[in-house]
């Protein structure tokens, strides 16, 4: 009873937020992908890529001047958030411009994780969630469904989404759709374009793109890819910018690599690298979302822990090893959409510059 009281509180009172109601257009369509056998742990493949050449991020000095707004908590009523808003679950880091070896990186098939949910808010609360990763050719899609409640009948479920190219530079996102539907509650959506020089934002504003741009759902596969390409950036005390296009603005979030840990999962023992956003997570603040890649499984996340404060967060832990599909041929990568380049990751701490 004391579980079924605190799953209903959550829909009225976490995920059914005031998120800037009707898409503009109608979502793309989702790719058709069979997923035929687990990805087995094996030790991380060779560095496709050698030196990168490092840069720091360009200040994004003519976007315009972030106006002071309340933050979204994660738990609030409804009708106190704005229309045009949403809480983002920030996530993850971008890519450096690198000088390439003999050895072609080679993009992960599609594949799909699956996470069991538990978390606190005023009780335990339980549920499920799913990452995947499609691709055909160099179009990628990618897709993060939340659910609270039974996997039948979810009492409130969130789906967010990513659609883009693959590039020479890494993912290159177009189009960001985020869908929230619970009980009692009229389905909200609302969506974020990343045009080849700008970035339009659910409210009517529009910033300029910055280089090497990513969204909420797309930084989990650029993550990867990073960590893949130069594996350097996860040794301990490295520090990562990235510029994230989130629905109320465009940013830069920086992510500290804190060290190797071993999780204790459904799936076994899992060796991971644990990677924290720099923002701490306190009352009435952003909210914070610490990642665990795992190298013997390609550097994908096998924990993700979103944090409102100490004592409200939602936990996702991998349940089995991740499902994939048949490898596709490899395509020559497209080139970068015109507009910006995409920019190389910078190192924010400048004690410690990268190789």
């Amino acid at each position: 009873m004391a579980v079924a009281v605190a799953h209903l509180w959550l829909v009225a009172r976490v995920l059914p937020t005031q998120l800037g109601e009707g898409a503009a257009e109608v979502s793309p369509r989702r790719m058709q992908v069979s997923f035929v056998h687990q990805l087995a742990p094996a030790a991380p493949p060779p560095a496709a890529v050698q030196r990168p050449r490092v840069r720091r991020l360009a200040a994004m000095a003519s976007a315009p001047a972030a106006r002071e707004e309340p933050p979204l908590p994660l738990l609030a009523t409804a009708e106190a958030l704005p229309e045009d808003t949403l809480a983002p679950l920030p996530l993850l880091p971008e890519l450096p411009e690198v000088a390439t070896t003999n050895a072609a990186f080679a993009w992960p098939p599609s594949t799909r994780l699956s996470y069991r949910l538990s978390g606190n808010y005023r009780g335990p609360v339980e549920g499920q969630a799913r990452v995947e990763w499609l691709r055909s050719g160099m179009r990628y899609q990618v897709f993060m469904d939340v659910a609270i409640g039974p996997s039948f009948a979810p009492l409130v479920s969130r789906r967010v989404s990513s659609e883009g190219s693959i590039t020479a530079e890494g993912l290159s996102p177009r189009r960001y759709d985020e869908l929230t539907q619970a009980v009692l509650h009229d389905a909200r959506q609302l969506t974020i374009f990343l045009d080849a020089d700008r970035v339009r934002l659910p409210g009517g504003r529009e910033w300029p793109r910055p280089a090497g741009v990513q969204d909420s759902a797309s930084q989990f596969v650029q993550l990867t890819w990073l960590f893949t390409t130069q594996p350097q950036w996860l040794e301990a005390g490295r520090a990562i910018e990235l510029p994230l296009a989130l629905p109320r603005r465009v940013e830069t979030w920086i992510y500290d690599v804190l060290g190797a840990e071993v999780l204790d999962t459904p799936a076994g023992a899992v060796p991971a690298v644990h990677v924290k956003p720099r923002r701490e997570a306190r009352p009435g603040g952003d909210l914070t979302a610490e990642i665990w890649v795992a190298p013997s499984l390609q550097y994908l996340p096998v924990r993700i822990l979103i944090r409102q404060d100490a004592e409200t967060y939602v936990d996702l832990l991998i349940e089995q090893l991740p499902e994939q599909a048949e490898r596709e041929p490899e395509h020559a990568p497209a080139r970068a959409p015109e507009g910006p380049a995409s920019a190389p990751y910078s190192d924010a701490n400048t004690s410690r510059r990268p190789p």
